[in-house]
């Protein structure tokens, strides 16, 4: 079977034990909400584990009996299904706890976590407008705000923030989901850090070398007009300095003079050259 961060999580999820009686049928709720196709009066599913989990919190489970369909040629995961009435929704439950379980209901039925190699995306495509303005509702309720797009006549509800993602997940009690996405985000900021300081190298070794070539020009200018036997003993050094050694950084030519001077120094003797080239000029 496929496997997927969205698949593992739904996995983990169905696997996970809900003790309260009433956190079960907020579950229970949840998954025939937004799982069960009004159309064909089934619940459908492409996890295997997830279809259990919705069949064992059936109260007449054994009238019922799960169904394995095999896929097409567009997608080819099976889908698991059973007999389910549609369930005509409640009052939005009053408990967090409840409403979390819902939650959880809602993702494991039309719910999908992109890859997030591919970019943060969280989605839930609910089977209709009264169970989508349903989800939006409990979604605020946890403190999220989440987008809203139309697709093939229906309204999907997303999350691109990977912050409210792992909130949602982390509501929900996908713990593994959490940390694979934190994991993957710190991975993508150190790479974006050493990224942002390579390139800061980079443009820092392009403006040190346009410097040193602009200061090599000013030298030849003043050597042409003065010649360096002219220049006081400081600049001399420097100008020869800088002519013997082009791509050393104001530190390293401040090491090689007699005796080693501050790259200050180094910054404001190659400025009078400099000046002195422009009054030549």
């Amino acid at each position: 079977m496929t496997s997927s961060l969205s698949a593992d999580a739904k996995d983990a999820l169905a696997r996970t034990p809900v003790a309260s009686n009433h956190c079960r049928a907020a579950l229970r709720d949840g998954l025939a909400i937004y799982g069960v196709d009004v159309r064909l009066g089934a619940f459908r599913t492409q996890r295997a584990a997830v279809a259990r989990l919705a069949w064992s919190l059936l109260d007449d489970r054994k009238e019922h009996r799960v169904r394995k369909v095999g896929g097409t040629r567009l997608r080819r995961l099976p889908t698991y299904e059973f007999d389910a009435v549609p369930l005509v929704p409640k009052r939005k439950p009053a408990a967090r706890c409840d409403r979390r379980m819902e939650l959880r209901g809602a993702f494991l039925a039309c719910g999908s976590l992109a890859s997030p190699a591919r970019g943060y995306h969280l989605e839930f495509v609910p089977p209709d407008d009264d169970a989508t303005d349903r989800l939006i509702s409990l979604l605020r309720a946890e403190g999220l705000d989440p987008k809203i797009a139309p697709r093939k006549g229906r309204r999907i509800v997303y999350f691109k923030d990977v912050d409210a993602i792992t909130a949602f997940l982390a509501a929900i009690g996908a713990s593994s989901a959490v940390f694979a996405l934190e994991d993957v985000r710190a991975l993508k900021e150190t790479k974006n850090r050493i990224h942002r300081l390579v390139n800061t190298e980079a443009a820092n070794v392009d403006r040190a070398m346009s410097a040193a070539a602009a200061q090599r020009e000013a030298i030849a200018l003043v050597v042409d007009a003065h010649g360096l036997a002219s220049l006081s003993r400081p600049l001399r050094e420097i100008a020869e300095l800088r002519l013997a050694h082009p791509t050393e950084t104001l530190a390293e030519l401040g090491r090689r003079c007699n005796p080693p001077v501050r790259k200050s120094t180094v910054a404001n003797r190659l400025a009078a050259l400099v000046k002195l080239a422009r009054a030549v000029g």
